[in-house]
């Protein structure tokens, strides 16, 4: 998935804390209790309350599926969580989707989810930014000339679903 085009995107909500520790590279995996679609490239971070605002974007390196037990021996070093909070978390749960993180990046103004859509609310784990969303975290976030790839790549995108003609 690293270095493909941009696929859809998925709106997370993340735990300030948590979200935090992804932006900064200390958290190098998020851990779901539901599967993401594998067709998802980009996820777009929603920090919860305290801060309530959209904070950034990470692109999805991979998705692994295990048991817990597995994802908890494999990726507790590098998963950003205390095991007994990862433990809690996965309280009868048969399996872990680990999402491996690719390239953070944190919007240089963090924005409330109303910026996007007044009606917007957040999610209970994720759900798809539609296109015209995805065109305002692109305008909200824009930076004058964005250096890194992930940022380059949604924009192109973005800039491509804006310039060209809808056939609805």
């Amino acid at each position: 998935m690293v270095g493909t085009t941009v696929g859809r995107v998925a709106l997370f909500s993340i735990h300030p804390r948590y979200a935090r520790a992804i932006l900064d590279g200390s958290k190098e995996v998020e851990f779901r209790r539901q599967v993401l679609p594998h067709d998802v490239t980009h996820v777009v971070i929603y920090a919860t309350a305290p801060v309530q605002q959209v904070i950034g974007i990470f692109e999805v390196a991979g998705v692994d599926k295990m048991t817990p037990s597995r994802a908890w021996k494999r990726y507790g070093r590098t998963g950003g969580i205390e095991r007994t909070a990862f433990e809690r978390y996965y309280t009868n749960a048969d399996h872990a989707f680990v999402i491996r993180v690719n390239d953070p990046q944190t919007f240089p103004t963090p924005f409330p989810l109303a910026e996007l859509d007044e009606n917007l609310r957040p999610p209970q784990s994720y759900m798809y930014l539609r296109d015209d969303l995805l065109d305002r975290v692109r305008v909200l976030a824009a930076e004058p000339q964005p250096h890194k790839p992930v940022v380059r790549r949604l924009l192109t995108r973005l800039a491509s679903k804006v310039l060209a003609p809808t056939t609805h």
